[in-house]
């Protein structure tokens, strides 16, 4: 792909541009005119940072530029490790013109993005995601944050980036399962919002799967125009924003349940779809079609043997609890969702103890 595509997320004076294309790391992008300081700390993990970290070092030439590489995987998105990153910035003695750059997948991003936004009341970061969820979903929209034992991204602040790099050059070394897992977020965006995409996704899952770099870049910029159009009407998650947790829910609980990292974020999302989608009552046919392409993608369609019970008691900490009652994002139809709480008293206990038997 010779030009990369680009959209911008209309948020006024915070709005910023997500740029997609191939060969985007080393010379391919002007990424220091975004770091409007003299200083910058890149976090990236110990998977990452032996691939890509030099080829972003060449782009931040002249800048000064420190490190920090954390642990990877999703046990290490903890207060700690936003506390590691923090203490390097005291350390460096960062001012508040200093940039921090998460280069890496969700992780890296949420906890960098938690760091910038407590670091001085606000620096400024950069996202520069390398798997297919943090591409198509968390680098987008300002969500920042870490997780807590009693639940999924209970500590958090809502901090927007200055700009999102997507090299989709950094799928060809994403390991088979953490690509099916990026594919779950790109599901649920055609899932909630746009029925035609839903069916341009029945129809090349087979060579996404394969990873053809042009329909891939064609997912991950419709995936993200969803994302910024829902963003920008919502930010703060007070209204239409909360459909962009179809399935989260659920799978929000599986994780906790589970033990961080034992499913990976968009495998617990995958399962939460069905299950959403059975609590809403979604006709047989369309819930056929959720289930098929989800399989398709190589992912689970129903959760661990974890149990109803502490499935449910996980769920009792969701953030969309409003005065003491449970909401869920469900469909009425592929395309069209809507937030609300099961109409059959005894429904939500239902759909567990099926998932769960």
């Amino acid at each position: 792909m010779a030009n990369p595509l680009t959209l911008k997320v209309e948020l006024g004076n915070r709005g910023y541009p997500v740029v997609i294309g191939a060969r985007l790391l080393g010379e391919g992008f002007d990424l220091a005119a975004f770091v409007s300081g003299p200083d910058c700390l890149v976090v990236s993990n110990e998977t990452v940072a032996p691939i890509y970290l030099d080829p972003l070092r060449r782009m931040l030439a002249g800048k000064n530029l420190r490190t920090v590489n954390l642990r990877d995987g999703e046990a290490y998105k903890t207060l700690a490790s936003v506390g590691t990153v923090i203490d390097e910035l005291v350390s460096a003695g960062a001012n508040r013109d200093v940039t921090l750059i998460a280069l890496g997948g969700g992780v890296v991003g949420d906890i960098t993005g938690f760091a910038a936004a407590c670091y001085m009341r606000g620096v400024a970061f950069i996202q520069v995601p390398t798997t297919l969820l943090a591409q198509v979903d968390s680098s987008v929209g300002g969500k920042t944050g870490v997780n807590h034992a009693g639940g999924k991204n209970l500590i958090g602040a809502f901090h927007q980036p200055k700009l999102v790099l997507i090299d989709t050059d950094t799928l060809v070394t994403l390991p088979a399962r953490e690509f099916s897992a990026g594919m779950a977020e790109v599901i649920k965006h055609a899932a909630i919002l746009d029925r035609e995409y839903f069916a341009w996704l029945e129809k090349n899952i087979g060579r996404l799967m394969h990873r053809d770099r042009e329909l891939l870049a064609q997912a991950i910029l419709r995936s993200c125009e969803i994302k910024a159009a829902v963003v920008a009407a919502d930010e703060r998650e007070q209204g239409r924003r909360a459909l962009l947790n179809f399935g989260h829910t659920f799978g929000h609980a599986i994780e906790n349940c589970s033990g961080y990292g034992k499913w990976l974020h968009g495998e617990a999302v995958a399962a939460g779809m069905m299950m959403a989608a059975d609590l809403g009552g979604l006709a047989a046919t369309e819930r056929d079609r959720l289930r098929a392409l989800i399989a398709a993608a190589g992912l689970p369609v129903a959760p661990p043997a974890v149990g109803a019970g502490a499935l449910r008691a996980a769920m009792e900490l969701d953030k969309k609890v409003q005065q003491k009652k449970l909401r869920f994002v469900m469909l009425r139809a592929i395309g069209d969702a809507y937030v609300g709480v099961p109409d059959e008293p005894g429904r939500l206990d239902s759909v567990l103890e099926t998932a769960n038997s």
